[in-house]
């Protein structure tokens, strides 16, 4: 963790559930939703998701997510200059 880059906070949640349909992302029940953390960058929130996933491999419906909260966060990013 040397560079400046690898010390800059990018926050993830991961979470699950139940889809009702396996060809969207509406989830079965609200109310049972997996919020398996928060992570403070992509690399952990990963194997989190990875962890979770291989877990529930026997149920078809259930599936795990990666959301970027700092995009939510941040929607503009570093990416734009003025």
């Amino acid at each position: 963790m040397g560079k400046k880059d690898d010390k800059k906070q990018l926050l993830h949640l991961v979470l699950g559930g139940e889809l009702a349909d396996l060809q969207g992302i509406e989830f079965r029940d609200l109310d049972a939703l997996d919020i398996v953390g928060i992570y403070p960058n992509y690399k952990e929130a990963k194997q989190a998701w990875k962890s979770k996933a291989q877990q529930t491999v026997d149920n078809a419906h259930m599936r795990y997510f990666i959301v970027h909260l700092h995009r939510l966060l941040d929607p503009v990013g570093d990416e734009t200059t003025s």
